[in-house]
């Protein structure tokens, strides 16, 4: 999700602002920001609203005695959504835990968008974020003013940034550069340059003076709304020219500070067709127009573009899947970060095609293999720091290729258009996840990344073997459920361990989900929304060292500190 900057000179309510590094634009956009009228529907861009400041103090009075309930350990930003929803004529006397969010029109191309490695919240969405920034320095025209830049890291972008590649990415983002169109082999040259002469070259063309030490600043402090803060200031002759504040709030979704405060995590207020925030509502979508969950989400989504350019988006989405299975399968050695963690995914590629006489486990199991490897082969790309998807993180990436890749391989039948009903199916689970809980591993835990893609890629296989929307609802629920309580606690801060091999057993679940759904007639006891809601409460719950600060668990047992 592309955020502006609420700071932008004040444009009439008839204006509406589009970054053209967003994933929702056609896949030949510019990256200037470019203003076009609204409304805007059908092959047009998404509109990207500026948030409005006046509004601000409403919206957050709205939240009021609800948020003042929150449970502990519950972020602000996800107190405010459930006061400013409980205040909502539609949702009068229901309870506020059970309202899902209002207004937030999510795209299949907003949860699988392509960029680099380790991490979506800490690579992905900070390089956005700084992108972003320099998108507004330059249409202040601020840039040959700007005499040094400033880059503060809180929270959890602060505690494990390092590892995760935050600073770097940062940096790339302030140069001009996006996720989806970087080079990720030309970051470590470009960095040595800038080391090498104290001068970062600002949006590419201009060289401003930066001191590590100084300008890069790591702070053991939280900002309100999300652990994922950050922010930016540029100094000319006379002072600060500008600054922002941003939240990373999970799979490269960036809000500023405006939004946050709002309460709002998307400021598409598009009116889908099939609007839906909970699975109640979207099975009974489906019932009554009598419509797959892909072809709802198809028709959802033909609201932003042609279903050609959706077709040829999610080929591109699948596209960079598959390389990135293949550059996993063929590189080797070492991860960087300093735990000397071996890559594994080469060696094991080469057994299974060498492989001669099979034990109990291969001869009967042996497609399994074949998920674990896929999954292996995804995320040790991701903690090289290569190109990869976000599905829909990068912590959780390699599962939803992983299911994919095992259907397309082991069924005879598999075509190309399953491959987009598959991401689509996946997608309105992820929806339904991000909307009610979180995707974010800051936020909620493991359980909101591996969790939410693990369900996202039950429901996926189960909608091309043909399930009904009740099975694809309860392959997700089951998915989801036996990942409930996950933490987060990466080794050394690093994308590396457990989380590696955590996607190759998330994916081998969630083929086990969709078999366990398909054998059944879409009946169950425990619904997908309750499901979703108990991640929810359990990660209000989590401590914070269990979500991603790698101040517990597995990160202080495997290393002593």
């Amino acid at each position: 999700m592309q955020a502006g900057s609420h700071s932008v000179p004040a444009v009439s309510h008839s204006i509406i602002v589009v970054f053209a590094g967003d994933q929702r634009m056609p896949f030949s956009e510019r990256r200037e920001p470019v203003l076009i009228p609204t409304p805007c529907r059908c092959d047009a861009p998404r509109p990207q609203r500026f948030p409005d400041p006046g509004a601000d103090a409403a919206l957050l009075d709205m939240a009021g005695s609800v948020a003042d309930a929150a449970r502990p350990g519950e972020s602000p930003m996800m107190r405010r959504n459930r006061g400013r929803r409980s205040r909502h004529p539609h949702y009068a006397g229901t309870d506020a835990a059970a309202i899902p969010e209002a207004g937030m029109a999510i795209s299949v191309f907003d949860l699988f968008k392509i960029g680099i490695g380790p991490s979506s919240s800490h690579t992905v969405g900070p390089m956005r974020a700084a992108a972003l920034f320099t998108a507004a320095l330059r249409q202040r025209q601020a840039l040959s003013a700007v005499r040094r830049l400033e880059v503060r890291l809180y929270g959890s972008l602060s505690a494990t940034g390092v590892g995760h590649g935050t600073d770097r990415a940062v940096i790339m983002g302030l140069m001009g550069e996006w996720p989806d169109r970087i080079d990720p082999t030309q970051i470590a040259p470009r960095m040595a340059a800038l080391l090498d002469s104290g001068l970062l070259q600002l949006d590419g063309r201009v060289a401003v003076p930066f001191d590590w030490v100084r300008d890069m600043r790591l702070l053991d402090e939280n900002l309100p709304y999300h652990p994922n803060a950050m922010t930016l200031v540029a100094y000319g002759e006379q002072g600060e020219l500008h600054q922002e504040t941003y939240y990373s709030v999970g799979g490269g979704f960036v809000v500023d500070a405006a939004q946050a405060a709002s309460g709002q995590l998307d400021q598409d207020h598009t009116v889908l067709p099939y609007d839906f925030s909970s699975a109640e509502e979207l099975l009974l979508l489906c019932k009554r127009h009598n419509l797959r969950v892909s072809e709802l989400m198809l028709a959802n989504e033909r609201i932003w573009r042609s279903e050609t350019d959706i077709r040829e988006g999610l080929r591109r989405i699948w596209q960079a899947m598959r390389d990135c299975v293949d550059n996993g399968l063929r590189n080797e050695g070492i991860l960087p970060g300093g735990l000397n963690v071996q890559r594994r995914a080469a060696r094991l590629h080469r057994n299974l095609q060498e492989i001669g006489k099979p034990n109990v486990i291969g001869s009967t199991l042996s497609a399994m293999e074949w998920v674990n490897l896929f999954a292996l082969a995804v995320n040790e790309e991701n903690a090289a720091g290569g190109r990869m998807v976000t599905a829909p993180t990068n912590g959780a990436a390699g599962i939803i290729p992983a299911v994919l890749h095992y259907y397309m391989k082991f069924n005879p039948d598999a075509q190309d258009r399953d491959v987009v009903d598959y991401l689509l199916a996946a997608a309105a689970v992820g929806i339904l996840c991000k909307k009610n809980a979180s995707i974010s591993g800051a936020e909620v835990g493991c359980q909101g990344e591996v969790g939410s893609a693990c369900a996202m890629a039950a429901a996926g296989l189960a909608e091309v073997l043909g399930a009904t929307p009740a099975q694809v609802e309860n392959a997700a629920e089951i998915g989801l459920e036996h990942n409930l309580g996950l933490t987060c606690d990466p080794v050394g801060g690093l994308v590396q361990v457990p989380c590696i091999e955590r996607n190759a057993i998330a994916a081998v679940k969630a083929i086990n989900a969709a078999q366990m759904a398909l054998r059944g007639d879409g009946q169950h006891f425990i619904s997908l929304d309750k499901v979703i809601r108990t991640m929810r409460d359990t990660g209000a719950d989590m401590h914070d060292k269990y979500k991603e600060t790698s101040r517990g668990g597995l990160a202080v047992n495997a290393i002593e500190c």
